[in-house]
């Protein structure tokens, strides 16, 4: 009798304990995450690199994470509107795309931002590295950068360049190339690559430059003319295209960078269960051969590295955005 008693509470606890373990309430309180689709936001208009670069890494992400990563474009204010929005985000499933702009520029050209690089996030994984390209019009009648800064003081101020805005990649690309060639042109900020280029293919700008994933289609179909790579070596791309350093400029080397960050109020498991989900897609094959075809490089860093590597870019580009003076639109 007594045995029987003892095996049916047993039974009573196990089937009791199989039913809370099984229940939503019991996944919930173990914090199981993701548990609904992540969105990762890109600070930039639809059509650029940042665009490439997280529909590529977001589609391998959510393979393996458990739940849909989906892109949502916020647009404006130099990508301080997105910054501000994932900063102050609770939900623990907004994540969102840093870049060389929001995280190594804007801390330098706002004299106050909505958020805080350092602060409010928490550095996940470096995704992607771009090379710059320059490009004009191909009415223009240059074939090279030499050409083009001989065109441009022959014709000083007459000439308009476009970038994504102001302290965009973009932007400190011709900027230091006006530094250093001592040339003078009208910057004409945007709000987004997108909207730059198809004014810059409709002749209403001459000039760019432009992170390579967004100009291979237009260089290949003669709608743009690349006069110079930012690389230290020739796109294997666009081999008969010298870069910046070739035509006189030596030591110049200019890309594009995009790494994922999280709210820093998100627990530590999420962050790194993030963290290895990011570098397990940006170092696999598919997205590897996604972005090389685009003339992408996929880093997929640890978080660690990341960090350093944000430190470092601000140190290089603070001094450089205090030469140029760089102001944000409406200052």
């Amino acid at each position: 009798m007594t045995s029987y008693s003892l095996s049916r509470r047993q039974l009573l606890v196990s089937s009791g304990a199989a039913a809370l373990t099984a229940s939503p309430l019991f996944v919930s309180a173990q914090g199981a995450w993701p548990a609904k689709p992540l969105r990762l936001v890109v600070p930039f208009a639809p059509g650029g690199s940042s665009e490439i670069v997280a529909r590529a890494v977001a589609g391998e992400m959510a393979k393996t994470i458990g739940q849909n990563v989906f892109v949502d474009n916020k647009p404006g204010a130099a990508g301080n509107i997105a910054m501000q929005e994932v900063a102050n985000s609770t939900d623990e499933h907004t994540l969102i795309l840093g870049h060389i702009g929001t995280l190594a520029v804007n801390p330098y050209i706002f004299p106050k931002l909505p958020y805080d690089a350092a602060r409010d996030f928490v550095p996940v994984s470096l995704l992607s590295k771009v090379p710059s390209l320059y490009v004009v019009h191909p009415d223009l009648p240059v074939k090279n950068l030499k050409e083009f800064v001989a065109y441009a003081k022959a014709k000083p101020g007459q000439l308009n360049y476009g970038s994504a805005g102001n302290g965009s990649a973009g932007h400190l690309a011709f900027e230091y190339v006006k530094m250093v060639s001592e040339t003078f042109m009208l910057h004409v900020p945007y709000r987004g690559t997108g909207p730059m280029l198809t004014d810059l293919m409709a002749g209403r700008l001459q000039a760019a430059s432009v992170g390579a994933p967004a100009l291979l289609p237009f260089i290949k179909a003669g709608k743009l003319r690349c006069i110079a790579t930012g690389t230290a070596q020739r796109l294997p791309q666009l081999p008969d295209v010298p870069t910046v350093a070739e035509q006189g400029y030596k030591g110049f080397e200019m890309t594009q960078w995009y790494g994922l960050l999280a709210p820093s109020k998100w627990p530590k498991a999420n962050i790194a269960k993030l963290e290895a989900e990011a570098v397990k897609a940006a170092r696999g094959s598919i997205v590897k051969e996604r972005l090389a075809n685009d003339t992408a490089l996929a880093v997929g860093s640890s978080a660690a590295e990341f960090d350093a590597f944000i430190k470092a870019e601000q140190a290089r580009w603070k001094p450089v955005i205090a030469r140029a003076q760089i102001k944000p639109e409406g200052a």
